[in-house]
């Protein structure tokens, strides 16, 4: 099949849905498929197959950009159109499917109106523009052929199949090399940004000054949480993919705070590589994050956050074994399945 991945989040950005997006067009292709990617273009080189999209810098969210309008005829044929967003790019694509009668599929990654408040600042501005986004976004999603979500938490009114983005337990697997021997760290890596919530890790980190933090990654909140640092915790910058195995096979413990994710991948790659997990007793986490693979804590409250993190580093766990429902070979095996079921509706 011809598939066009039609999204508003691509490198040189580094998030969940970049690296789902590299990681299930490398499995597809080695299949025998072929996938384009159409996205904002940026100060990234395309390679095959990458098909940039005008756009100009965003005022609201640094580090992604706006996309404009590339025109349809520019576009390669394709079999099925596969949208990961409901911005311009997105919208392009649904456009794409419904002026050729292609097939199409929609994604939910992210919850975008939560981002709202990080990039208005203003709390009462940004839960109405909340509220009003919804409606409008389960809209848009009723118009493709299937949608599909990581978890339960689409928070959309929409029929949905599950399908988690998945992981490549194949390259995430525990590693023989140990940056920290005869350390306990407890790590993090993952966008800097206020859904995060890495300001509670912090926190936690000033309670447990026996034990170091590293905590990887980049975003709109760095700055201030490079302020906010006590001296236990060492911030880096987003490592290379290749590493990042062996990160998490090096920490004692990976902690997150999030509020913000539908799946949340990093804790998901590091119990591949045997090591567990201390997450908030939220969605998706109250689905992922179990006795087998980590410990949950209620959000917001650091004494049972602390307590979470020493019980993770005394238990026993099977984290590997916790997760390998969520390895990408299932994952494409499903959406193969629904590209094949709905592209007999297909002329093409």
């Amino acid at each position: 099949m011809r598939i066009g991945f039609f999204t508003d989040s691509y490198f040189p950005e580094v998030d969940g849905v970049t690296y789902t997006l590299k990681l299930w067009r490398e499995k597809l292709e080695a299949r025998g498929h072929e996938v384009y990617v159409i996205y904002p273009d940026g100060a990234y080189e395309p390679g095959p197959r990458e098909i940039p999209v005008p756009s100009v810098s965003n005022p609201f969210y640094d580090g992604y950009r706006i996309p404009l309008f590339r025109p349809l005829a520019t576009l390669p044929a394709l079999d099925i159109v596969h949208c990961h967003g409901p911005a311009p790019v997105g919208i392009l694509g649904r456009y794409y499917a419904w002026k050729h009668g292609v097939p199409s599929v929609y994604t939910h990654h992210t919850p975008l109106e939560e981002y709202f408040e990080q990039s208005i600042g203003i709390t009462s501005i940004a839960n109405g523009l909340a509220k009003g986004y919804v409606p409008l976004e389960t809209a848009f999603l009723r118009q493709f052929d299937v949608v599909t979500a990581s978890t339960k938490r689409i928070d959309r009114r929409v029929s949905h199949v599950p399908l988690p983005v998945g992981i490549d337990m194949d390259f995430f697997a525990p590693t023989s090399e140990d940056w920290y021997s005869g350390e306990t760290v407890i790590g993090y890596s993952g966008r800097l940004s206020m859904e995060k919530n890495v300001s509670e890790i912090l926190k936690v980190a000033e309670r447990l000054p026996e034990y170091e933090f590293v905590i990887i990654g980049e975003g709109p909140r760095k700055e201030h949480l490079q302020i906010q640092a006590p001296t236990n915790v060492t911030l880096r910058e987003f490592l290379p993919r290749e590493e990042l195995p062996v990160f998490y096979s090096s920490i004692d413990v990976f902690v997150t705070a999030s509020t913000g994710d539908t799946l949340g991948l990093s804790p998901l790659e590091a119990n591949a590589c045997e090591t567990p997990v201390v997450a908030p007793d939220v969605s998706p986490f109250a689905e992922t994050i179990g006795p087998d693979n980590g410990e949950r804590f209620p959000f917001g409250n650091t004494d049972t956050m602390a307590a979470a993190i020493e019980r993770g580093l005394t238990r026993t766990y099977d984290p590997r074994a916790a997760v390998a429902e969520y390895d990408v070979i299932r994952t494409l095996d499903r959406l193969e399945a629904i590209y094949q079921r709905i592209g007999t509706k297909s002329d093409r």
